[in-house]
């Protein structure tokens, strides 16, 4: 695939840079036009990523949120999210829609299902101690 631009981005894991990814990954993709209904997929997508590595990966510490974003030939778009956090034992199973780590019962356990369902492609990686990678891709509708 031919790499047509890109950008990266790296944020503390601070709840409030949630907002800030999702915009910059936005504005980043508004050249190619998007429709409302593409834009608001991949925010979607980006912000449950990023509340993942906010949430899960570093728990009560912080630690850097990579992102890098591509758009590629054939309007696809490539979003990976990587963190350095504490890393999934098991993507199976995280994978499954309702299961959370979480133990206070704040969260619902669907970050990976929303991503799922608003991309054309998800695909996780996770190596425990060491950290996850989150890569996203859509085909967007090309514009006549």
């Amino acid at each position: 695939m031919l790499v047509k631009n890109e950008m990266k981005l790296q944020i503390p894991s601070r709840s409030s840079n949630e907002s800030f990814a999702r915009v910059a990954i936005a504005s980043f993709f508004a050249q190619l036009d998007p429709t409302v209904d593409e834009i608001a997929d991949i925010k979607t997508a980006v912000s449950e990523a990023v509340t993942n590595s906010i949430v899960h990966a570093y728990k009560n510490q912080i630690g850097t949120i990579f992102i890098h974003a591509k758009i590629l030939d054939d309007s696809k778009v490539y979003i990976r999210i990587r963190d350095k956090g504490c890393g999934i034992e098991d993507i199976d199973q995280a994978m499954e829609p309702m299961f959370t780590t979480c133990k206070t019962g704040e969260r619902a356990g669907l970050g990976f299902a929303v991503m799922e369902s608003f991309m054309d492609k998800l695909r996780v990686t996770s190596k425990p101690g060491k950290g996850t990678t989150v890569v996203l891709i859509k085909t967007l509708k090309k514009r006549i």
